[in-house]
């Protein structure tokens, strides 16, 4: 049994919301942040990893990537992570990875751990809110899920989701051409699910034919069209949440993934 956490959109500088003392410099989204790295940490049991899919910074600047590195070199778990929209691949590659500046090539990276593949992509487009996977992010995917082991579940991993997800402010910023992400996928059939974040809200789907898992965003919950916009469609009074997956064996059918939300309090 393989056992993950799956953290998204941590917005490290947001400055609050419509109606608060928007001078805070973000010490709301940093607190939200650090209740559930302190969550993680204080876990009795053992975690094979951690996952955070993007929207790290709220502005891109390197402050907030500084902040970010110390809050997570602070934690029990080191979080694989991929860029966001609200990320900037220079300063986030500087501050988080140690790497160029000036370097605007796409963030990707492969992490091959005992249990499971991450193929960490980066689905942002540099100025823009919607994603997308460029060519060269697709290859490098595509060999990366070739030379993976085959024997144990690999996962695909990046920001914005590749299908609607429903809601208002997601969809028209989702991820597009996803139909060459999809002919990827199928060539791979150790990919055991899609994970991503963006969405604000937890959301189960499929993709491909396999498991597509948005997370719950941190810093604030993205409300459905069915609950109304009293206040308007984001609420940050509700608390944290994050992702609890498991992968297990199944002979029938190679592997399954279970997933628990969990409310951090």
């Amino acid at each position: 049994m393989f056992v993950f956490a799956h953290v998204s959109d941590i917005h490290l500088g947001h400055l609050g919301h419509p109606g608060r003392d928007e001078s805070d410099g973000g010490v709301r989204a940093r607190e939200r942040t650090e209740r559930v790295l302190r969550y993680l940490d204080q876990l009795p049991g053992e975690l094979d990893a951690v996952l955070l899919t993007g929207d790290i910074a709220d502005h891109g600047t390197p402050q907030e990537y500084e902040e970010a590195a110390k809050l997570l070199a602070g934690s029990r778990h080191t979080p694989l992570h991929c860029p966001g929209n609200h990320d900037a691949r220079g300063p986030y590659r500087a501050g988080l990875l140690g790497g160029d500046p000036t370097d605007a090539a796409p963030v990707n990276q492969l992490h091959v751990l005992p249990g499971g593949t991450f193929a960490m992509c980066d689905s942002s487009i540099p100025g823009r809110g919607d994603g997308y996977l460029d060519d060269g992010t697709l290859d490098w995917l595509d060999h990366a899920l070739s030379g993976a082991p085959h024997d144990r579940p690999a996962f695909v991993c990046f920001h914005h989701p590749p299908v609607p997800l429903h809601g208002q402010y997601v969809d028209p910023i989702r991820q597009f051409g996803e139909d060459r992400l999809a002919a990827v996928v199928a060539r791979h059939p150790h990919v055991a699910a899609l994970l991503c974040g963006h969405s604000h809200t937890p959301a189960v789907t499929t993709f491909a034919g396999r498991p597509l898992v948005a997370a719950p965003g941190v810093v604030s919950t993205l409300k459905m069209p069915w609950e109304g916009e009293a206040g308007g469609p984001v609420d940050y009074a509700l608390p944290p949440m994050l992702a609890f997956h498991v992968h297990e064996d199944v002979h029938d059918n190679g592997g399954r993934l279970t997933t628990h939300f969990r409310v951090v309090p």
